[in-house]
């Protein structure tokens, strides 16, 4: 169910601004969306699995935060990253 480490190694490489980046915000938000998308089928298919939703909702709460941030500090940075990820906003 979590992020294996293959996967989680291909999104550093996919998203971060220099060699020894793994901590960018776009980063921190490509590993929360894989998280999100993972939970969200998890969930459709045990749907009364109230940990794993409260545990969802702290994760899309946190990958707006960073989101936000990621506005303010750089337009085209966020503009980059939510058309690489299809989020909508």
């Amino acid at each position: 169910m979590s992020i294996t480490i293959e996967q989680k190694g291909a999104l550093v490489g996919q998203y971060r601004q220099h060699e020894k980046d793994t901590g960018s915000p776009e980063v921190q938000i490509a590993l929360l969306t894989e998280r999100i998308n993972q939970l969200t089928g998890h969930l459709k298919v045990h749907k009364k699995d109230q940990s794993s939703r409260r545990s969802l909702l702290k994760m899309v709460g946190r990958r707006s935060s960073l989101l936000k941030y990621l506005t303010r500090m750089d337009r085209d940075r966020y503009l980059k990253v939510i058309a690489s990820l299809g989020l909508r906003k």
